[in-house]
């Protein structure tokens, strides 16, 4: 078992693991630690506990102090700081002349790197302006794209629903959301009904996913044909999820009656849902969702894959030789077909009795090929 505190950076922030050693920290209270970025000012979610070592991602990094009272007037004057390097950096964009909006820029507790969120419609090259801003701050720059989620996020707001977001409150990740989800829950197809401030669908979709998907397993299918308890049979007229009732059209005579029955009472054959008969404007509200849907999901692989560009310009480090490269190639092609796994012994066996001459070609195949070239 080690000893660990949950700290998180920001409001809604992903939480992660420090070692606590023998320090008293409580729920609440302000630390300082150091992280990839280097040294910041976090706020602890928990108290000390006792966790398994198997559940820490080594190497697990201590907490260095519980914030001072000089650590939390440096972390007030580093705000002040970021204002002002906010504004400066939307005056370089402008005079760099790049298509890039910036979002919110944050210190290091020790000032040492400035970073700066922003957003951009593709890739953008703003080496010239992470070479002008290191002269101007005189620390390590970093510049990061976010998606238009994470801009929300950071930005905050109010919601259809009339609280605040989400996302800013207490949501750490974003999950993925669907139309399907939508469809589930009977909600209405309109674009502007479903999504968010960013334009994305409403993570809170997300929350009843679970919970309708298992309802509408025992539910039939407007349009489907269901037998009363009476004997009769009737067509569904429409359904409600949460109620488990089920409005059913039966004919008497020459009359049509709706009658409302749980779905308990009813038998039917249960099949595949039935998509709703959506009219033409409905059509192309549910093309453009669809084509949401792919941005966000697009947002969110550009978010798992992209790296920072720092102000640092290094060349690309090379893992191997030449024959360690072709190696692994060889190896990988062949992974899924141990049949056609190729003998590495005798591979290199061969390799080093191949006869090479002065200028690296072998069995005097350069010998040939100049003969040919006389010719």
């Amino acid at each position: 078992m080690v000893k660990v505190v949950s700290v998180r950076f920001r409001t809604a922030g992903k939480i992660y693991f420090f070692g606590a050693e023998d320090k008293e920290i409580n729920k609440g209270d302000h630390v300082i630690v150091e992280t990839a970025r280097g040294v910041e000012y976090g706020t602890a979610v928990s108290g000390v506990r006792e966790i398994p070592e198997e559940k820490i991602v080594q190497p697990l990094k201590n907490v260095i102090r519980v914030a001072t009272k000089e650590d939390d007037e440096q972390q007030v004057k580093n705000g002040e700081k970021e204002k002002d390097a906010l504004a400066l950096c939307r005056r370089k964009i402008a005079a760099h002349g790049l298509v890039m909006k910036l979002i919110d820029a944050e210190y290091t507790f020790d000032g040492n790197k400035l970073l700066f969120y922003f957003t951009a419609d593709g890739r953008v090259d703003f080496r010239e302006l992470v070479k002008d801003l290191a002269g101007t701050f005189r620390t390590r720059i970093e510049l990061r794209q976010i998606g238009v989620r994470d801009e929300t996020k950071l930005i905050g707001g109010i919601g259809v629903c009339g609280r605040e977001l989400c996302c800013k409150t207490f949501l750490p990740d974003f999950g993925q959301v669907s139309i399907k989800m939508a469809k589930d829950q009977g909600l209405s197809l309109n674009q502007q009904k479903i999504s968010g401030l960013c334009g994305r669908l409403m993570c809170c979709i997300k929350n009843e996913a679970e919970t309708y998907e298992e309802l509408n397993k025992h539910m039939p299918s407007p349009g489907d044909t269901v037998t009363t308890p009476e004997g009769d049979k009737g067509v569904v007229h429409s359904i409600s999820i949460l109620k488990q009732n089920v409005r059913v059209i039966i004919d008497e005579g020459d009359e049509k009656e709706i009658k409302e029955y749980p779905v308990s009472e009813l038998t039917f054959k249960r099949g595949h849902h039935k998509d709703r008969n959506l009219s033409a404007e409905e059509l192309a509200e549910l093309k453009e969702l669809e084509e949401l849907e792919k941005k966000d999901q697009m947002d969110k692989l550009e978010s798992d894959e992209s790296k920072p560009v720092k102000n640092e310009m290094r060349r690309p480090e090379h893992k191997g030789g030449r024959n360690e490269k072709f190696g692994e190639e060889f190896g990988k092609g062949h992974e899924k077909n141990p049949s056609k796994n190729f003998d590495k012994k005798n591979f290199d066996k061969n390799h080093e009795n191949r006869k090479y001459d002065k200028r690296g070609n072998r069995d005097g195949k350069h010998k040939k090929d100049s003969k040919k070239d006389g010719q």
